[in-house]
């Protein structure tokens, strides 16, 4: 940022005002440096880990001060399974995800981490040196970025967001994994992944037989505004979530990876899905495809049957792997076949989970308006 320089300044030129501020800025530099190398060298490196790029990265028995770089959702598993006031810094998506759903809320330490030190897959490595991290989580596919981090010391452990070609439990049960290799005791990682197996089981068992014609056909969609609507293809969150809730995915057919299958309305009236999924990384609600705001669904089966549906926000987006993926899974499932789960109390499963595994309390109305019971006449 530069200065603005008076008149008198401009006439006589004094080039020390301009190089004092470039030798504090250098100084601070090297002291940043300096004090990160002194770090790392005096910790006790009695902690090694394998991530997902099966690299053995050494970090103090310790861990304090965390930084969740571009791995997203990961913020909402470290916050509440660990003491949050450890997270020091987190991506400006995990933030604005915190701020909005209820991790803010359960867990409002988490909103004081810093997010200026990275944009997009950028990382500004100074200001992550500034902020003296035990360790850094980054995004396994970012090797560029754990390839600086390691240039600069920094312990940095490589997490997967697609494990199994994008296995929402795979990915969770992998995270669950890691942070009790981070963490050790801390996390109980036996207590999660049974509930998570138990919920997976419940699902499979209430969903098994039901024959291909009589499996509710799910359009997911991801993103959807006047210019753009894209959904999940097989290679996308929502091809996990129809096959482990016993529905077809009627984009399957769709080999664009990620976020990269753009379709059109024709497309869905070819399609004309049972029901409609809206994710969270799009301001579209259900009433917008009902008044046809944007386009005219009138004749889409989902829309007449009133079977759209906003995915829940709840500590993070629930398309993706997140703390609340089991919870996610039972949901859908619940939503898309009701009368296989009458008693299944989404309220009380989402009150017992959160205390059980996160020891936080909700009040009925709180579970209630995370995992809604859904409108649906089948």
């Amino acid at each position: 940022m530069f200065l603005p320089i008076s008149p008198s300044q401009s006439r006589t030129p004094r080039p020390a005002i301009h190089f004092f501020p470039t030798l504090r800025r250098l100084l601070l530099t090297a002291f940043v440096w300096l004090f990160a190398a002194l770090n790392l060298s005096t910790a006790s490196a009695a902690r090694t880990v394998t991530d997902d790029l099966n690299r053995t990265v050494s970090l103090t028995d310790d861990v304090r001060r965390v930084i969740i770089a571009d791995i997203y959702p990961l913020a909402s598993l470290v916050a509440m399974l660990v003491d949050s006031r450890s997270i020091v810094g987190m991506h400006p998506v995990s933030m604005a995800a915190a701020r909005a759903g209820l991790l803010g809320k359960v867990r409002p330490e988490v909103l004081k981490a810093d997010t200026s030190f990275m944009q997009g897959s950028e990382a500004n490595i100074e200001s992550i040196m500034t902020l003296a991290p035990d360790v850094v989580f980054v995004n396994a596919s970012n090797k560029v970025l754990v390839k600086r981090l390691e240039a600069a010391g920094i312990p940095a452990v490589a997490v997967s967001a697609t494990r199994g070609d994008y296995d929402v439990f795979a990915t969770f049960s992998g995270w669950v994994q890691i942070l009790h290799q981070v963490f050790g005791d801390a996390v109980d990682a036996r207590a999660i992944e049974a509930e998570a197996g138990r919920i997976r089981a419940l699902t499979a068992e209430r969903t098994r037989g039901i024959k291909d014609a009589d499996k509710r056909r799910v359009l997911f969609l991801v993103q959807y505004d006047a210019r753009r609507m894209v959904t999940s293809g097989r290679r996308f969150f929502g091809q996990f979530w129809c096959e482990a809730a016993g529905c077809i995915n009627v984009a399957s057919g769709i080999n664009a990876e990620n976020a990269g299958a753009v379709i059109n309305i024709e497309q869905v009236y070819a399609w004309n899905p049972d029901a409609v999924l809206i994710t969270n990384f799009t301001k579209a609600v259900p009433a917008d495809l009902e008044s046809g705001a944007l386009h005219d669904w009138s004749s889409v089966r989902a829309v007449q049957q009133k079977a759209v549906y906003k995915m829940p926000l709840g500590l993070y987006r629930s398309f993706t792997p997140s703390a609340d993926s089991p919870l996610t899974l039972l949901w859908i499932a619940k939503t898309l076949y009701p009368s296989r789960f009458t008693d299944i109390d989404m309220t009380r499963e989402t009150q017992d989970y959160y205390r059980s595994l996160f020891g936080v309390t909700l009040s009925q109305d709180e579970a209630a308006a995370l995992f809604p019971t859904a409108r649906n006449p089948h």
